[in-house]
């Protein structure tokens, strides 16, 4: 039997929820799906300059949870950017 997964802490909801490339319709191109608690992760990591530590603590879980989360975060933003794929933050 697995754990409950432990409540995060979300401070910045996103105004829009789908990026894609401009000039390609979003029913031809993949989709990739993007957590809310993964983008927090990013845009904690990647826009505001703190240590880990207090990066997880916004977030209410461990460093090493934050580390997955980032990491996981910055593999699908680059899948996206590389090969052309929209992305989905997904508020659920």
């Amino acid at each position: 039997m697995w754990r409950r997964r432990k409540f995060r802490n979300i401070e910045w909801n996103p105004i829009c929820t789908v990026f894609k490339p401009a000039w390609i319709p979003q029913r031809w191109i993949e989709m990739i799906v993007l957590w809310l608690d993964e983008y927090e992760a990013f845009r904690l990591a990647d826009k505001e300059s703190c240590s880990m530590q207090q990066w997880a603590e916004k977030m209410w879980i461990s460093a090493p949870t934050f580390n997955r989360l980032l990491q996981s975060a910055h593999n699908k933003i680059a899948d996206a950017l590389v090969e052309w794929k929209a992305i989905k933050i997904c508020t659920e």
